[in-house]
């Protein structure tokens, strides 16, 4: 299972308006240190299937929720629970940094 496009126009239904835990991956396609943890990013996505939503929004082509979210460095990972932030990330890390944040919104490991 891929990660989630997420865009300004569905930012709402997909993140906000969600009933399990949400991961959002501010990102470029330039950007080095995104292309990097990509991987990781849709394995997550595939490991929380059912318990937590994995999405990626491309601050390029998505201005206005970057901006909403105060997102001035990439990757920046914003973990959200019930419309809110709850946690977030700043640039690189492994994939068990990821599931520590996860786990703690989604309860338990996967």
């Amino acid at each position: 299972m891929a990660a989630i496009e997420l865009t300004d126009a569905n930012f709402q239904a997909e993140v906000l308006d969600s009933d399990v835990p949400v991961l959002v991956d501010f990102w470029a396609a330039w950007c080095g240190p995104c292309r990097a943890i990509a991987p990781i990013i849709s394995e997550l996505a595939a490991d929380y299937a059912g318990r937590a939503k994995v999405g990626k929004v491309d601050v390029d082509a998505n201005p206005q929720t970057a901006m909403k979210y105060n997102v001035r460095s990439i990757p920046t990972l914003l973990f959200f629970v019930g419309g809110q932030v709850r946690d977030q990330m700043i640039g690189s890390a492994n994939k068990r940094e990821f599931e520590k944040k996860l786990d703690a919104l989604v309860g338990q490991p996967a």
